[in-house]
């Protein structure tokens, strides 16, 4: 299963942690692991074209992602936002394989 959870303070986003593996199907076959993925990428991309990376500390590797804000940006933020609404969405579809580790400050 894939856990997920936005740590937030004071209604901006803090940290993201994302961890594990669908299982809904083989490797190379899972179209919820391939989602998540396509997301985070996208995001992680999205940060570094828009010369945002100082404003964030990223950690990625197979099976798991963590991000850290340093210094609220109002971009970063909606970049943030977006991932959290494509990962909530991805839940409500697959819940058997896809969790929110909720987390407010």
């Amino acid at each position: 299963m894939i856990k997920y959870q936005f740590t937030k303070e004071n209604n901006h986003i803090q940290e993201i942690k994302v961890t594990g593996h669908a299982n809904y199907a083989e490797h190379g076959e899972d179209i919820v692991c391939a989602a998540v993925s396509t997301a985070i990428i996208v995001t992680a991309n999205a940060i570094e074209v828009l010369n945002l990376k100082d404003k964030v500390q990223l950690d990625l590797d197979e099976g798991y992602f963590k991000l850290e804000v340093n210094q609220v940006d109002e971009i970063v933020e909606g970049l943030l936002t977006n991932l959290e609404y494509t990962l909530n969405d991805l839940e409500i579809t697959y819940s058997q394989y896809i969790k929110n580790q909720k987390k407010e400050g």
